[in-house]
């Protein structure tokens, strides 16, 4: 019995300590998940309808099927396309794509398009009926799965059926896509930002030392 009460005692001290040292404030909830990806969701059947929307709500949510989503507000201009189409392409971006990655989330295809307007490249897909974007580094084509209603916005799971890769980025010896020499640029909290230099791969604090 003593010794659980220094070990309480202890553990009571340790947390005043630490909330001393480490001073929280508390927010109301909000979308602070950062970094994320700055993606150019190119969609349309047709010339008549492609567009490009940028989306920083997206990831990865299974790896086998290789499935992701994005998640759309209703009112955008790519909404209605993307629900009668169920087919879209996630266009990941660099640094030299940043100001079109900017311009493509602020103006509507409504208005403008976007393609002519950022002098970029649409280009046939593999599989999905919808064109990819050309300048691009990694394309990845995805087919609709389910539409989830969450509030401000909707969920568009999807399966990923096919990536196209810019031979730009693929290491010739090894096949592997340099991440680093594309130069892919991230979103976080309204700024957008390039990558750093590597700390570590998946993996590396428990890897034998050779």
């Amino acid at each position: 019995m003593p010794l659980l009460r220094t070990f309480n005692l202890t553990r009571e001290y340790y947390h005043e300590i630490t909330a001393m040292v480490y001073k929280k404030q508390n927010w109301k909830p909000g979308t602070l998940i950062y970094p994320l990806p700055a993606a150019m969701i190119s969609v349309g059947a047709s010339p008549e309808e492609y567009n490009i929307i940028t989306v920083s709500w997206l990831g990865t949510i299974c790896s086998d099927p290789a499935m992701c989503y994005i998640s759309v507000r209703p009112n955008r201009h790519s909404y209605e396309i993307l629900k009668k189409n169920g087919e879209f392409v996630i266009n990941l971006t660099n640094e030299d794509l940043a100001k079109a990655t900017d311009w493509c989330g602020v103006k509507s295809g409504k208005e403008f398009n976007k393609f002519n307007e950022m002098g970029l490249s649409p280009q046939k897909a593999t599989v999905v009926n919808a064109p990819i974007i050309g300048e691009s580094p990694l394309s990845i084509e995805c087919k609709v799965k389910d539409i989830i209603p969450l509030g401000s916005h909707d969920m568009f799971i999807a399966e990923v059926v096919n990536i196209q890769a810019d031979e730009r980025f693929i290491d010739a010896s090894s096949g592997e896509f340099k991440l680093d020499t594309a130069k892919l640029i991230a979103y976080s909290h309204g700024h957008y930002y390039h990558l750093g230099q590597e700390i570590g791969k998946f993996g590396w604090t428990v890897q034998k030392k050779k």
